[in-house]
């Protein structure tokens, strides 16, 4: 059994009598919908014609969601739905960055994530959905794609359908019979900063709002009128998270390669002074993830009710190990004055897990094409190598090490700093598989954050510091201007980063 839906849009006349039909049965907050319905216009004045969409949980065979929720909250019954539990949910917002279709929101009166569930409890009482029954024009048809004699099986078979974004592979269950094609393409349409009684909000749609001349796609296409608003899920927290965290094992990570070419001399911020250093960020990115969640006191349910295929699980272990690593680090140091050999590698390689394991958490969110970059490893590993760099040099210079030291640390601030240009410039210049990662990098390269990403991130975060290593004085005052401009700019393009993913509308 496999519950689908099928939605003639040749019946639909946008009365929206299945959005309100959803948000009395469940009684849905104001401002968040399950299912809602969107509009478009095409053609050029006189001759133009209205469209109209009803867009909602595809209840994909291969559902996203699923994957990358921490706490298994959403699951697929037996009969195909995805539901959700909300008293599992603990509020961390990746399953909206995992569906590709907008489908999923916060519930505003139980901070918890929330969306169309098919209505269920109606299903399992031999009822058909609300937003069925109430339809006027029996535009809206449920029921078991696998029944070959069922209505929706035959509607499918017989006639030409269409799904959303069938290149996610996530197998939607939500078949659309005579939908204008753009409507299931956000990006086919002409950017608009406005609907038929509102302005969007800075962040809806980052695009529409700093693109001034669209060039993209043809004026006179489709044009967005009306839609409901969407939340953008992750903010400065999950940025300072990925820059606490590039300090916190890049730091360490250092430090054991400098005890192993003989830094002897250098041994107490080394050994001493750099586990306290990688604990505290370390801390610091632990208390970032569980105060960006919107049920902070569940956090736990990681450890008792773990989805194992979710990298925001396998994450948190690994950041854990890593903290019992730092922590026999410097207990070690403590207690014997030593640190053994064995510790010290089993930190390095849990360094490098810690600072690359959130490329498969963002590849997993994979309703963001930005953040699917064959490369997110690689430079995220890079960006902890530049903080392990920028902080030991503050250190250096509070604590005290040798010249040779600094040395060596202004030279891998060098070579990492232009290193993750290159793979910035990779990034934002290589051949992009989509539109939304092509619309992404152009806020990037000359959109609405293209003045702080230049400036901040290019200029003042990587060339400067460059030029300020380089340059032939004694002093150590512009090595120390360059590690914190450094830092500043890694900060910078995380921010940036995050936002320029979300700003691109899923719907």
């Amino acid at each position: 059994m496999r519950y689908g839906f099928v939605i003639d849009q040749n019946r639909c006349i946008g009365c929206h009598a299945c959005t309100v039909a959803c948000k009395e049965e469940h009684n849905i907050a104001v401002g968040v919908n399950r299912t809602w319905v969107k509009y478009v216009e095409k053609g050029i004045y006189p001759d133009t014609r209205r469209h109209f969409a009803v867009l909602r949980c595809n209840h994909c065979d291969d559902a996203p969601c699923i994957e990358i929720c921490p706490t298994i909250s959403l699951f697929r019954r037996s009969d195909g739905i995805v539901d959700f539990d909300n008293e599992r949910c603990i509020g961390c917002k990746s399953c909206m960055q995992a569906c590709p279709y907008d489908a999923l929101y916060i519930d505003p009166d139980r901070n918890t994530a929330a969306k169309c569930n098919f209505d269920a409890s109606r299903v399992e009482m031999g009822y058909k959905p609300a937003c069925e029954v109430v339809c006027p024009t029996q535009a809206i048809l449920s029921g078991d794609l696998d029944d070959p004699q069922s209505e929706v099986s035959r509607r499918v078979a017989m006639d030409k359908v269409s799904v959303r974004k069938p290149e996610k592979g996530t197998k939607p269950k939500l078949f659309y019979v005579g939908v204008e094609g753009d409507l299931l393409n956000p990006t086919m349409m002409e950017p608009q900063s406005s609907h038929f009684w509102a302005e969007k909000q800075a962040g809806e749609d980052l695009y529409a709002l700093g693109n001034g001349k669209t060039d993209r796609p043809i004026p006179g296409g489709a044009r967005e009128v009306y839609d409901v608003p969407h939340m953008i899920p992750w903010g400065k927290k999950i940025a300072t998270y990925l820059w606490t965290k590039s300090i916190a094992t890049g730091v360490l990570l250092l430090s054991a390669l400098f005890l192993n070419m003989g830094f002897e001399q250098d041994e107490l911020v080394l050994n001493f002074f750099s586990p306290i250093v990688s604990l505290f960020f370390l801390t610091a990115t632990m208390l970032l993830l569980v105060f960006d969640l919107k049920k902070p006191s569940r956090f736990l349910f990681l450890l008792t009710k773990p989805n194992l295929n979710s990298w925001l699980v396998l994450g948190g272990y690994v950041l854990t190990a890593y903290g019992i690593l730092a922590g026999l680090w410097l207990g070690q140091r403590i207690l014997t004055g030593t640190v053994s050999q064995a510790v010290i590698w089993a930190a390095a390689l849990f360094a490098i897990a810690s600072a690359g394991y959130s490329a498969f958490l963002f590849a997993q969110a994979r309703g963001r094409d930005f953040w699917q970059s064959p490369l997110l490893f690689w430079h995220l590993l890079i960006q902890a190598i530049t903080a392990g760099a920028a902080t030991l040099t503050l250190m250096g210079v509070l604590l005290g090490v040798t010249l040779l030291m600094f040395s060596w640390l202004g030279n891998l601030l060098i070579v990492s700093l232009l290193t993750g240009l290159a793979m910035i410039f990779a990034e934002l210049f290589m051949k992009h598989g989509s539109e939304d990662s092509v619309r992404a990098s152009d806020l990037l390269i000359k959109g609405a954050l293209s003045k702080s990403f230049w400036i901040f991130v290019i200029g003042l975060g990587t060339l400067v510091p460059v030029v300020l290593v380089l340059w032939p004085v004694a002093s150590l005052f512009p090595k120390i201007i360059a590690a914190a401009l450094a830092l500043l700019g890694l900060w910078m393009y995380e921010n940036l980063w995050i936002k320029a993913g979300q700003a691109i509308p899923l719907s």
